[in-house]
């Protein structure tokens, strides 16, 4: 169970809206290993945002255990899951959601002054991350100076600052051009290649392509769990 980065056992949650009572989890299970790269896909309403935010300790499952890089995550108080978030989960958004005002490395820097990390380590550790993006040469640069490929590649580099056990992307290139995607995309895949845990959750088959791994959500459970020859474009 060491290389288990992500472990999940019957995971129930539902929502009370109104007099109904809804499921949008039914008795989920789920393992995903170190440096696997894993798409979840599945229609509206298949319960694949419930499992990203149950993922990513926004939400709490009604039921199930939920391991998190050998800890269980499932019922710790929202102070705690605070925590594990900042530390365990580097988050990308189809919104980069930057300080307009702050540059790239100053965006980056962001979840390690919520760590409480010193100055000289948390710039030396934000420039490190942009490097790894490919944007060394733009480390001063605002997010309007920057095209929207390179916003997102700054999330990025946001995203892996800490470290992170997993890397969660949520429609990571839903407000890109297809040429400006593939060009993210291909970050992604050399992050995989350099060790990082990839989850990744889309409606896009072309964007899934890039995983070694598609899980596919329908009503709630896991109607496919497959392998797959990864499209890697050069």
């Amino acid at each position: 169970m060491s290389d288990l980065v992500i472990h999940v056992v019957d995971l129930v949650r539902e929502y009370q809206m109104g007099a109904e009572r809804i499921q949008a989890l039914r008795g989920v299970s789920l393992e995903i290993r170190r440096n696997e790269y894993v798409a979840i896909m599945g229609p509206s309403g298949s319960g694949k945002s419930t499992m990203m935010n149950v993922l990513g300790c926004l939400d709490t499952p009604t039921s199930g255990e939920y391991w998190l890089a050998g800890q269980e995550v499932s019922r710790l108080s929202d102070d705690a899951l605070a925590r594990i978030r900042n530390r365990e989960i580097g988050f990308v958004f189809q919104t980069f959601n930057l300080l307009p005002r702050a540059t790239a490395l100053q965006n980056v820097e962001l979840p390690l002054v919520y760590g409480g990390v010193g100055g000289r380590d948390r710039r030396d550790r934000a420039r490190r991350a942009l490097e790894r993006v490919g944007l060394g040469n733009r480390m001063d640069h605002r997010p309007n100076e920057l095209s929207g490929g390179q916003r997102q590649r700054v999330a990025i580099a946001r995203a892996l600052v800490n470290e992170p056990a997993i890397l969660l992307a949520d429609e990571p290139t839903g407000n890109l051009d297809s040429t400006t995607s593939a060009d993210v995309m291909r970050v992604f895949d050399r992050l995989q290649t350099q060790g990082q845990t990839i989850v990744l959750v889309t409606h896009e088959a072309e964007i899934a392509a890039h995983a070694d791994r598609v899980v596919t959500l329908r009503d709630g459970r896991i109607a496919s769990d497959l392998r797959q020859d990864r499209t890697r474009a050069a």
